[in-house]
Protein backbone atom coordinates (compact mmCIF):
# COMPACT_ATOMS: atom_id res chain seq x y z
CA UNK A 1 0.00 0.00 0.00
CA UNK A 2 1.34 3.06 -0.98
CA UNK A 3 1.05 6.72 1.01
CA UNK A 4 -0.63 9.75 -0.02
CA UNK A 5 3.04 11.81 0.04
CA UNK A 6 4.44 8.68 -1.92
CA UNK A 7 5.76 9.86 -5.24
CA UNK A 8 3.11 8.64 -7.89
CA UNK A 9 6.07 7.88 -10.38
CA UNK A 10 9.50 6.82 -9.56
CA UNK A 11 12.31 6.43 -12.39
CA UNK A 12 15.86 5.26 -11.01
CA UNK A 13 18.90 5.59 -13.01
CA UNK A 14 16.96 4.49 -16.04
CA UNK A 15 19.37 3.91 -18.95
CA UNK A 16 18.90 2.77 -22.53
CA UNK A 17 21.08 1.71 -25.58
CA UNK A 18 20.21 1.21 -28.94
CA UNK A 19 23.02 -0.34 -29.99
CA UNK A 20 26.24 1.23 -29.39
CA UNK A 21 24.19 4.20 -29.32
CA UNK A 22 23.59 5.35 -25.26
CA UNK A 23 19.93 7.36 -25.93
CA UNK A 24 19.25 7.52 -21.81
CA UNK A 25 22.32 7.72 -19.32
CA UNK A 26 20.40 6.92 -15.05
CA UNK A 27 17.66 9.22 -15.67
CA UNK A 28 16.35 9.81 -12.34
CA UNK A 29 13.40 12.01 -11.07
CA UNK A 30 9.88 11.78 -9.33
CA UNK A 31 6.48 13.13 -9.88
CA UNK A 32 3.83 13.56 -7.05
CA UNK A 33 0.13 13.03 -7.03
CA UNK A 34 -1.14 16.60 -9.16
CA UNK A 35 2.17 17.36 -10.33
CA UNK A 36 2.96 18.62 -13.81
CA UNK A 37 6.33 17.45 -15.15
CA UNK A 38 7.50 19.21 -18.50
CA UNK A 39 10.49 17.19 -20.63
CA UNK A 40 12.42 19.49 -22.45
CA UNK A 41 15.83 19.56 -24.49
CA UNK A 42 17.27 19.60 -27.88
CA UNK A 43 15.82 16.97 -30.62
CA UNK A 44 17.36 13.29 -29.92
CA UNK A 45 18.44 14.29 -26.14
CA UNK A 46 15.88 11.34 -25.28
CA UNK A 47 12.30 12.95 -24.16
CA UNK A 48 10.33 10.24 -26.25
CA UNK A 49 12.46 7.60 -25.27
CA UNK A 50 12.18 7.75 -21.87
CA UNK A 51 8.24 8.77 -22.41
CA UNK A 52 7.95 5.46 -23.87
CA UNK A 53 10.02 4.09 -21.03
CA UNK A 54 7.28 5.65 -18.44
CA UNK A 55 4.53 4.40 -20.30
CA UNK A 56 5.70 0.38 -20.82
CA UNK A 57 5.77 0.94 -24.56
CA UNK A 58 9.81 0.70 -24.45
CA UNK A 59 12.03 -1.38 -21.87
CA UNK A 60 14.81 0.18 -20.02
CA UNK A 61 18.00 -1.92 -20.12
CA UNK A 62 19.04 -0.66 -16.52
CA UNK A 63 17.13 1.25 -13.76
CA UNK A 64 13.66 0.69 -12.20
CA UNK A 65 10.61 2.24 -12.96
CA UNK A 66 8.14 2.09 -9.97
CA UNK A 67 4.23 3.38 -10.45
CA UNK A 68 3.06 3.61 -7.11
CA UNK A 69 4.19 0.54 -5.83
CA UNK A 70 4.21 -1.44 -9.26
CA UNK A 71 7.70 -1.70 -11.06
CA UNK A 72 6.88 -0.78 -14.74
CA UNK A 73 10.30 -2.58 -15.86
CA UNK A 74 9.34 -5.77 -14.59
CA UNK A 75 5.83 -6.32 -16.09
CA UNK A 76 5.34 -8.77 -18.67
CA UNK A 77 3.37 -7.96 -22.12
CA UNK A 78 0.13 -8.73 -20.09
CA UNK A 79 1.23 -6.91 -17.29
CA UNK A 80 2.13 -3.85 -19.49
CA UNK A 81 -1.57 -4.35 -21.40
CA UNK A 82 -3.18 -3.86 -18.03
CA UNK A 83 -0.66 -1.35 -16.75
CA UNK A 84 -2.10 1.06 -20.42
CA UNK A 85 -5.26 0.18 -19.92
CA UNK A 86 -6.19 0.76 -16.09
CA UNK A 87 -3.45 3.14 -14.91
CA UNK A 88 -1.89 5.57 -17.57
CA UNK A 89 -2.97 7.80 -19.99
CA UNK A 90 -1.75 8.52 -23.04
CA UNK A 91 -2.04 12.39 -25.48
CA UNK A 92 -0.13 12.00 -28.57
CA UNK A 93 0.62 15.06 -31.12
CA UNK A 94 -1.52 13.53 -33.88
CA UNK A 95 -4.70 12.45 -31.66
CA UNK A 96 -5.02 9.25 -32.66
CA UNK A 97 -8.71 9.17 -32.25
CA UNK A 98 -10.46 6.29 -33.80
CA UNK A 99 -11.73 7.10 -37.36
CA UNK A 100 -15.14 5.40 -37.38
CA UNK A 101 -15.93 5.99 -33.61
CA UNK A 102 -17.91 8.60 -32.44
CA UNK A 103 -16.52 11.57 -29.88
CA UNK A 104 -18.99 9.68 -27.41
CA UNK A 105 -17.58 6.09 -28.84
CA UNK A 106 -13.90 7.57 -28.45
CA UNK A 107 -14.15 8.61 -24.92
CA UNK A 108 -15.79 5.10 -23.66
CA UNK A 109 -13.36 3.06 -25.29
CA UNK A 110 -10.93 2.61 -22.33
CA UNK A 111 -14.02 2.53 -19.65
CA UNK A 112 -15.06 -0.85 -21.90
CA UNK A 113 -11.63 -1.94 -21.72
CA UNK A 114 -11.77 -1.93 -17.75
CA UNK A 115 -15.26 -3.36 -18.16
CA UNK A 116 -17.31 -0.43 -16.46
CA UNK A 117 -21.28 -1.04 -15.83
CA UNK A 118 -22.80 0.85 -18.83
CA UNK A 119 -24.49 3.50 -16.07
CA UNK A 120 -21.15 4.45 -14.80
CA UNK A 121 -19.84 5.11 -18.62
CA UNK A 122 -22.67 6.67 -19.59
CA UNK A 123 -22.20 9.34 -16.27
CA UNK A 124 -18.78 9.87 -17.21
CA UNK A 125 -18.60 10.73 -20.54
CA UNK A 126 -21.74 12.90 -20.19
CA UNK A 127 -18.98 14.84 -17.19
CA UNK A 128 -16.63 14.83 -19.70
CA UNK A 129 -17.73 15.90 -22.65
CA UNK A 130 -19.12 19.18 -20.87
CA UNK A 131 -15.57 19.45 -19.22
CA UNK A 132 -14.09 19.68 -22.86
CA UNK A 133 -17.14 21.68 -24.09
CA UNK A 134 -17.68 18.95 -26.51
CA UNK A 135 -20.95 18.06 -25.58
CA UNK A 136 -22.61 19.20 -28.76
CA UNK A 137 -20.68 16.91 -30.61
CA UNK A 138 -21.32 13.78 -28.80
CA UNK A 139 -22.17 12.28 -32.28
CA UNK A 140 -19.98 13.66 -34.81
CA UNK A 141 -16.71 11.47 -35.88
CA UNK A 142 -12.71 12.81 -36.26
CA UNK A 143 -12.83 14.10 -39.46
CA UNK A 144 -16.02 15.75 -38.63
CA UNK A 145 -13.75 18.14 -35.92
CA UNK A 146 -11.06 20.68 -36.22
CA UNK A 147 -7.37 19.82 -34.32
CA UNK A 148 -8.29 21.68 -31.05
CA UNK A 149 -11.91 19.45 -30.58
CA UNK A 150 -9.90 16.48 -31.75
CA UNK A 151 -6.99 16.96 -28.74
CA UNK A 152 -9.60 17.62 -26.58
CA UNK A 153 -11.30 14.46 -27.37
CA UNK A 154 -7.81 12.86 -26.65
CA UNK A 155 -7.49 14.63 -23.03
CA UNK A 156 -11.16 13.34 -22.10
CA UNK A 157 -10.06 9.60 -23.14
CA UNK A 158 -6.99 9.68 -21.60
CA UNK A 159 -8.50 10.72 -18.03
CA UNK A 160 -11.79 9.30 -18.20
CA UNK A 161 -10.52 5.87 -16.69
CA UNK A 162 -8.86 8.01 -14.02
CA UNK A 163 -5.44 6.61 -14.30
CA UNK A 164 -2.89 7.73 -11.67
CA UNK A 165 -0.63 9.38 -14.48
CA UNK A 166 -1.07 10.98 -17.80
CA UNK A 167 1.77 10.78 -20.94
CA UNK A 168 1.86 13.61 -23.15
CA UNK A 169 3.94 13.96 -26.60
CA UNK A 170 3.92 16.99 -27.94
CA UNK A 171 0.23 17.92 -27.46
CA UNK A 172 0.38 21.09 -29.05
CA UNK A 173 2.63 20.13 -31.88
CA UNK A 174 0.49 19.94 -34.61
CA UNK A 175 -2.17 22.71 -33.12
CA UNK A 176 -2.03 26.39 -34.08
CA UNK A 177 -1.42 28.74 -31.17
CA UNK A 178 -4.80 29.64 -30.23
CA UNK A 179 -6.18 26.21 -30.04
CA UNK A 180 -2.64 25.58 -28.34
CA UNK A 181 -3.40 27.49 -25.35
CA UNK A 182 -6.78 26.45 -25.15
CA UNK A 183 -5.55 22.58 -25.00
CA UNK A 184 -3.17 23.77 -22.10
CA UNK A 185 -5.15 25.66 -20.12
CA UNK A 186 -7.77 22.45 -19.90
CA UNK A 187 -4.94 20.00 -19.15
CA UNK A 188 -3.85 21.77 -16.16
CA UNK A 189 -7.30 22.34 -15.20
CA UNK A 190 -8.07 18.73 -15.40
CA UNK A 191 -5.05 17.26 -13.81
CA UNK A 192 -6.08 20.14 -10.83
CA UNK A 193 -9.27 18.79 -10.54
CA UNK A 194 -8.54 15.03 -10.67
CA UNK A 195 -4.94 14.78 -9.14
CA UNK A 196 -3.50 13.35 -12.12
CA UNK A 197 0.63 13.55 -12.49
CA UNK A 198 1.68 14.49 -15.78
CA UNK A 199 4.10 14.23 -17.82
CA UNK A 200 5.05 16.28 -20.91
CA UNK A 201 7.38 15.95 -23.66
CA UNK A 202 7.40 19.32 -25.35
CA UNK A 203 9.32 21.92 -27.47
CA UNK A 204 6.97 24.50 -27.03
CA UNK A 205 7.65 27.20 -23.86
CA UNK A 206 3.92 27.40 -23.51
CA UNK A 207 3.26 24.10 -22.30
CA UNK A 208 6.36 23.72 -20.60
CA UNK A 209 4.61 27.14 -18.34
CA UNK A 210 2.15 24.72 -17.42
CA UNK A 211 4.31 22.41 -15.62
CA UNK A 212 5.16 22.99 -12.08
CA UNK A 213 9.18 21.62 -12.94
CA UNK A 214 11.40 21.19 -15.90
CA UNK A 215 13.53 18.44 -16.23
CA UNK A 216 16.00 19.48 -19.20
CA UNK A 217 17.40 16.39 -20.97
CA UNK A 218 20.99 16.98 -23.09
CA UNK A 219 22.78 13.84 -24.71
CA UNK A 220 20.21 11.53 -22.54
CA UNK A 221 21.39 12.77 -19.08
CA UNK A 222 19.66 15.26 -16.92
CA UNK A 223 21.46 18.25 -17.43
CA UNK A 224 19.26 20.76 -15.15
CA UNK A 225 15.80 20.97 -13.30
CA UNK A 226 14.23 23.72 -13.03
Amino acid sequence: MYHANAPVLQAEAVTKNYGARCVLNAVSFTVAAGERVALTGPSGSGKTTLLNCLGGVDRPDSGSITLHELRIDRLDSNGLARLRRERVGTVFQFFHLLPTLSVAENIELPLQLIGLPSAERAARIDHFLSRVGLAHRADALPSQLSGGEQQRVAIARALIHRPDLILADEPTGNLDSANGANVLALLRELTDETRTALVLVTHSEEAAAICHRRIHLRDGRVSHVS
